[in-house]
């Protein structure tokens, strides 16, 4: 039992006996048709695919599930400006391990905004200490995109705790996603456990990891070099010349 300890989200299991239609978003994703479950990997475990597979549908729906507001934040946050998010969350079961964790950020590049929005209105209301300081001290919108998530991760991210991170590499420069890479493993060795949707074969190389493939056929397990991500990029770096005139000269 003691393997659990510190996996505080085990497995996920998708409800179908409740889906009255696969007619309809999200239930038309992709990955849907074939999708049971999905067990996660104790440490860190990456959510990855081409555009409109589901994945960030899906890692929405998983923090929705765990307790996180859909536009991002920690347990504590509650905001909502736009209520965009998909109703799967409330078709999953989710499978905890015997702790709970004692921090948890649900991070997304696209509402990440918002949330420095609502840091910034709770500290003007005044009630206890201000939550900025927990972010570094610094206004995160009086910084760059990637110094404020790197100001997050770095400074609110407090180990003990459950992330979902929804694309980070999106403002960050590929130094500081080595950064990030550091980062998580300090926090991993602080009892942490990662799901994170991305693109980035960096952020993705993290070895104490699984990979979740998102295609037409489903969810498969990958490894680095069998991704489609890492396979372009070493195909480019290795004979950039040659693809780059095929991308720029075979056209009918």
């Amino acid at each position: 039992m003691d393997l659990f300890r510190n996996q505080y989200l085990r497995k996920i299991e998708l409800k179908r006996n409740d889906i009255s239609s696969y007619n309809h978003y999200p239930f038309n994703l992709p990955f849907i048709k074939n999708f049971e479950d999905l067990s996660f990997h104790p440490k860190v475990t990456f959510l990855i695919g081409e555009n409109g597979m589901g994945k960030s549908t899906l890692l929405e729906a998983i923090a929705i599930a765990l307790g996180f507001n859909p536009e991002g934040g920690s347990f504590n946050f509650h905001f909502s400006t736009y209520d965009s998010h998909s109703v799967l969350g409330e078709y999953l079961r989710v499978i905890k391990g015997i702790d709970r964790p004692k921090d948890g950020f649900f991070l997304r590049a696209e509402s990440f905004y918002n949330v420095a929005s609502n840091i910034e209105e709770m500290d003007r209301e005044g009630f206890g200490p201000r939550v900025i300081d927990s972010f570094g001290g610094v206004s995160l919108h009086e910084q760059s995109h990637g110094e404020s998530f790197l100001a997050t991760f770095i400074n609110r991210f407090r180990g003990n705790g459950i992330y979902i991170l929804d694309e980070p590499e999106a403002a960050l420069s590929p130094l500081r996603q080595l950064s990030m890479l550091t980062r998580i493993h300090d926090l991993v060795n602080e009892n942490s456990q990662f799901v994170i949707a991305t693109h980035s074969p960096i952020i993705m190389s993290y070895p104490d990891a699984v990979i979740f493939e998102f295609t037409d056929e489903g969810i498969r397990e990958s490894k680095l070099e069998e991704t489609s991500h890492y396979r372009i990029m070493k195909q480019f770096f290795d004979d950039r010349s040659r693809m780059i005139h095929h991308l720029l000269n075979d056209k009918p």
